[in-house]
């Protein structure tokens, strides 16, 4: 049997890199692929340390090849800037020209390798653009939800002429005003085909997908499918239910004596950092609800965010230290959400997070801050399966707010309606998982032996 030679290639952003990743691991264990893994320096060291640290048995037998990308110099992007993770924001335009301007090094890439299909990201049309020069067939996989990515698609096509076809989900003005900004913010020249919604048309017959549920995304992706004129294509869920090590068995031990679902577990993510009034409004929250939590506080080392301990209302940890515990490491998520203590995630909304809540069935609060996470939040209201803190006009929130939507996701009958929700969706999501995976490793197989018996 032949094996096909796949060049994956990701955005730098962390909520990119490991989808990336995830599916790379999927696809070199079918044993039909080996797997060119292409990123920075700083990126391919995060992945190499994680791997050793949870998984490092695993790795050996996998056909995984890690290559490394070089930017271009830049006095304002050390290596260490390479990455989205702990980049200034400021930055971000720059990271995003000097990315486009490693086109030259990655065509190198593609030459050496030669392989027979690249995977690329939304950020860089140009390296779809490399590969066909080449004859090289190239396939998007977009990592967000296919949720907000119709709906955005939508507002691409159609601006505000006509309505998203699912009232449920829309933007608040002021989310409407952020999304403008933010942009702006990575706005940076490019050609026609642009960012984010040309690199569909650029994808060889079909356009991958970071989905979860079809019972509850069918509808979305249909509706992707008819707006970009692509065929989408359901990767699965690419949930990875790492274990604790010993470095977490603290963690775990203290998760293990508590009462089954008495435990919310807070966490926003890599890249998503709260004001310090913010801070002290989920503070403010915890205190009036009373439950169990275990609240991940990374504070990104050298940058200007707000370290979490530090915002914190004056003898927090005190108050609460019997009920709670504070992690200012990475965590282990997967571990967290599966153990029968955890019964609400308090997130961000960042796709990568929703999946998780929906695998593992653990209800959402959800608390969105950014970019497409509050239309992930209103997908977790729309479904049934969490709630959304209330907030203001402006989208400021309170601790009465915050405390509110935890009682109702942990307490009485309506957290134990939304369990049941999305333990039954979890359960449809596992059954779906294998045949789901299975269908895409049969359309990238295609384009393989079409690109082999052309060559």
């Amino acid at each position: 049997m032949a094996i096909f030679k796949v060049l994956m290639f990701p955005w730098l952003a962390h909520g990119h890199v490991y989808p990336y990743l995830a599916l790379a691991q999927r696809l070199s264990k079918t044993n039909k692929f080996h797997i060119y893994f292409c990123s920075t320096s700083v990126n391919l060291e995060s992945i190499r340390n994680s791997l050793n640290q949870h998984s490092p048995s695993s790795w050996d037998h996998l056909s995984i090849e890690l290559i490394e990308l070089r930017l271009p110099p830049h006095p304002q992007l050390p290596p260490h800037y390479h990455t989205t993770k702990n980049i200034p924001l400021t930055l971000i335009p720059t990271l995003i020209h000097a990315f486009q301007l490693s086109a030259p090094n990655f065509s190198d890439i593609i030459t050496r390798l030669n392989p027979d299909l690249l995977i690329y990201d939304m950020f860089q049309p140009w390296s779809a653009k490399l590969a066909s020069s080449q004859g090289i067939p190239a396939v998007h996989f977009n990592v967000g939800g296919s949720t907000a990515l119709s709906f955005l698609h939508h507002l691409h096509t159609h601006k505000s002429a006509v309505t998203f076809p699912v009232p449920a989900i829309y933007l608040h003005d002021y989310e409407r005003q952020n999304q403008m900004a933010e942009e702006e913010l990575v706005k940076v020249q490019e050609d026609d085909e642009g960012l984010f919604f040309g690199v569909f048309k650029l994808s060889c017959d079909i356009v991958l997908i970071n989905s979860c549920c079809m019972w509850i995304e069918g509808m979305y992706i249909d509706y992707l499918s008819t707006l970009s004129q692509r065929r989408i294509v359901p990767v699965g869920p690419l949930v990875q239910e790492n274990a604790a090590d010993e470095t977490d068995s603290w963690i775990m031990n203290w998760l293990s004596k508590k009462r089954e679902s008495s435990t919310l577990y807070i966490s926003f993510g890599s890249e998503t950092y709260f004001s310090r009034e913010q801070i002290q409004e989920i503070a403010k929250g915890l205190e009036l609800c009373k439950v169990n939590f275990i609240w991940v506080a990374r504070s990104p080392v050298g940058s200007d965010h707000i370290n979490v301990e530090e915002a914190l209302p004056e003898g927090f940890i005190d108050l609460v230290k019997e009920r709670g515990i504070l992690v200012q490491k990475w965590a282990p998520q997967a571990a967290i959400l599966a153990s029968p203590a955890v019964g609400g995630f308090m997130s961000h909304c960042g796709w990568n997070a929703i999946k998780e809540s929906i695998y593992f069935g653990v209800p959402v609060v959800a608390l969105p801050l950014k970019f497409e996470q509050p239309l992930n939040s209103r997908l977790v209201v729309e479904a049934a399966f969490g709630v959304e803190v209330a907030r203001d006009e402006k989208g400021k929130f309170d601790g009465e707010a915050v405390g509110r939507a935890i009682d109702e996701v942990m307490l009485g009958e309506s957290g134990e309606r939304l369990r049941r929700r999305v333990r039954e969706m979890s359960e449809k999501t596992k059954v779906e998982e294998e045949e789901t995976f299975c269908g895409v490793v049969e359309e990238l197989t295609k384009i393989c032996v079409k690109k082999s018996a052309s060559s």
